[in-house]
């Protein structure tokens, strides 16, 4: 019994609420550091700031994963995720940007990121849910448009709205425009209504259906060793791991606080002994007889990760700490470099900063437009080279700010950014749901997430380090370092192993 292959517009729908989660993400990702900025945060504290977005991630996505591989209700698996998510993530938006101090904004930013997760994580589950191996590409390609689509029009609003309906782009000091405001307003009813679509015109398929679609597609006697990713590791493989783990965060923690390093740093360190007191407790649930509890089946299938995720995770790793880099400072890049001011309340920097945002409605756009030209050059090559290329393209578009002193060429930086988002958007999760049991696609894509929000959590660390005490206070130079961290990732994209690469060929 094998999956029904879905049309066009079955696979539009399932895909549509993920316009709304890039409506919310891309307002965050445009203008929260000009909100932390105009509320009184300094250059060197905006990473630390944002810290909020990788560590909800870290936290909240494989719970949320865990969780909706292990819920049917009258909604289905997923789409109860989807749709609560939606709601938290609404109220968050219109919270936002009527945030009167910076520590209340720090806060709003832990909301919404962990509401926009809730939704977010189940809809990449959704994919190798619902699809067809050959299908994947495509309904990845269809989240990669919509993402794009949907960034775009958040990213330029403020823009549209200060230039096209005359809505004040500036306020009086440590107050949000009203342009930032309304947009945030917009994005969330466009968040909420999105993601209803796909909770209303989506029908999942029920465990069972899954169980037997996975069988068919392996083949009975590929399908049965997959409870080998339900067997739980010896408690010994984890406490005797996790001492070294907490000897090297402690020791990490006393050498910042010795050579008295910038604060920000300790997010690294006392990560680094975290994960070992996480080893720790693991193995002794394990020890305990404890084997169900969610810590202990998380943990245990990041140790039991497939190969081809663990060698798609480092590629994650070098791509996001470019994506963070960009967004974390291009809006400081841009104003200081090209606009040559650092003034918040001044003309000429919210001019600058409202370009950015036309800067990223433009990387996206030019996603949602290559989406769907990736897998027919995944076609004729594979799905490895056509991510390398993407990748290559990204880490030039980020080197090339540098060189432009003209601001309107900094759309043809973005051209190359927006190939290599809409790559990561797709390709790393074509080639992973091909290596994944159907039974556990909601926990290792949370799984996955890891080295997502791992090389974010790093660069809020030492980031603000780089820019003030190597660069100068320069921002520009945390886009070059992105950049080159970019070329890292397209070299090592070549060494992954894709499952389905022989198959896909084949058909």
């Amino acid at each position: 019994m094998f999956k029904p292959r879905l049309n066009f517009w079955q696979i539009w729908n399932m895909s549509f609420g993920f316009l709304g989660i890039q409506f919310g993400f891309a307002l965050q990702n445009a203008n929260v550091s000009r909100i932390f900025e105009t509320l009184g945060a300094n250059l060197e504290s905006i990473p630390i700031l944002w810290i909020a977005a990788p560590v909800t991630g870290l936290i909240v996505q494989p719970i949320i994963g865990h969780m909706s591989d292990n819920t049917w209700t009258r909604l289905g698996r997923r789409r109860p995720f989807f749709l609560v998510g939606a709601i938290l993530a609404s109220f968050a938006l219109i919270f936002m940007p009527n945030s009167p101090a910076l520590w209340v904004a720090a806060g709003m930013l832990w909301v919404m990121d962990a509401s926009i997760n809730i939704s977010m994580e189940p809809f990449r589950a959704f994919v190798g849910d619902m699809l067809l191996p050959e299908q994947r590409t495509r309904g990845f390609a269809m989240q990669s448009f919509f993402i794009g689509v949907g960034a775009v029009v958040a990213s330029a609003l403020p823009y549209v709205l200060t230039n096209w309906l005359g809505i004040p782009n500036t306020a009086p000091e440590g107050m949000i425009p009203l342009s930032v405001k309304y947009s945030f307003y917009i994005g969330a009813a466009v968040f909420f209504l999105a993601v209803l679509w796909t909770v209303i015109r989506t029908k999942e398929y029920s465990p069972e259906q899954l169980r037997k679609f996975d069988e068919a597609e392996k083949g009975e006697k590929d399908s049965t060793p997959t409870n080998d990713h339900d067997e739980i590791l010896p408690a010994s493989r984890f406490i005797t791991g996790s001492w070294l783990w907490i000897a090297v965060g402690l020791l990490a923690s006393l050498a910042v606080y010795y050579f008295n390093f910038q604060t920000e740093v300790y997010i690294l360190t006392i990560g680094i002994t975290a994960f070992g007191v996480i080893q720790l407790v693991t193995g002794l649930l394990i020890q305990s007889g404890n084997n169900k509890n969610g810590l202990v089946v998380v943990i245990n299938d990041l140790f039991r990760m497939p190969k081809a995720m663990a060698q798609l995770s480092v590629v994650q790793f070098f791509s996001w700490f470019a994506l963070f880099a960009m967004w974390i400072y291009t809006t400081s890049a841009v104003t200081s470099h090209i606009y040559a001011t650092k003034d918040t309340s001044s003309d000429l920097y919210n001019e600058g900063a409202n370009w950015v945002g036309i800067m990223f409605a433009a990387y996206n756009g030019f996603a949602a437009m290559v989406a769907f030209l990736l897998p027919v050059l995944a076609r004729y090559t594979n799905r490895r080279i056509t991510h390398m290329i993407s990748l290559i393209a990204g880490g030039l578009g980020l080197i090339s700010i540098y060189f432009f002193k003209d601001p309107k060429l900094l759309i043809i930086s973005m051209l190359g950014v927006g190939v290599a988002w809409a790559s990561i958007l797709s390709m790393p999760y074509a080639i992973l749901t091909g290596s994944l049991p159907s039974h556990k696609m909601g926990t290792y894509m949370g799984i996955f997430n890891f080295f997502i929000v791992i090389p974010q959590i790093l660069a809020a660390s030492i980031l603000g380090f780089f820019v003030s005490k190597i660069a100068g206070g320069h921002a520009i130079y945390a886009l070059l370092l992105g950049g080159c961290s970019m070329f890292v990732a397209a070299f090592l994209v070549l060494l992954v192993h894709d499952a389905d690469e022989k198959t896909i060929k084949h058909k």
